[in-house]
C-alpha cells in the first residue's frame, strides 16, 4: 500500500538495511520511533534471532510500521518527499492571496452590518 496519506515519512530501505545488518539491536526501531520495543530487541538480541527474522520480513512485505502507526512502505529516501523551496514559495504566496481576500471580505461583512443595524434616520420610508 503506497497511500502517501498512510505512508511513514521513513524510508523502507534504510528501515530494511539498519534491520538486516544491526537488526539484533533494534537498531532499525529507533530509526523508525519505536523506541521501547527497540530497547527490548537490543535487550534479547533480536529474540534470540527470531524478532529479527520476523521485522525483516514484514519490513520486506512492506508491512512494518513507525511509531505512529503509519506504514513504512516507501523504498526511495525521505529527502524526495520533502518540498522543494520554489514550491513552499509558492504556497506561502497564495496564503497570503488569501489573507488578502478574507480580510477585505471581513470589512465588507462589518460594512454591511453596520448598515443594516443603524436606525433610519430620515424616519419611516413614506413620509
Amino acid at each position: 500500500m503506497n497511500d502517501d496519506l498512510f505512508a511513514s515519512p521513513k524510508s523502507r530501505l534504510v528501515t530494511q538495511m539498519l534491520a538486516f545488518f544491526l537488526g539484533i539491536f533494534g537498531v532499525h526501531r529507533f530509526y523508525v520511533g519505536r523506541i521501547q520495543s527497540g530497547i527490548l530487541q537490543m535487550l534479547t538480541l533480536g529474540g534470540l534471532g527470531i524478532w529479527w527474522l520476523y521485522d525483516n520480513i514484514m519490513i520486506v512485505a512492506g508491512s512494518f510500521r513507525d511509531a505512529d502507526g503509519l506504514l513504512v512502505s516507501d523504498w526511495g529516501p525521505e529527502t524526495d518527499r520533502l518540498i522543494p523551496a520554489s514550491t513552499a514559495g509558492s504556497i506561502f504566496d497564495e496564503l497570503d492571496q488569501l489573507r488578502t481576500e478574507v480580510n477585505e471580505l471581513h470589512e465588507r461583512v462589518e460594512f454591511a452590518e453596520r448598515l443594516l443595524a443603524a436606525p433610519n434616520r430620515d424616519g419611516p420610508s413614506g413620509e
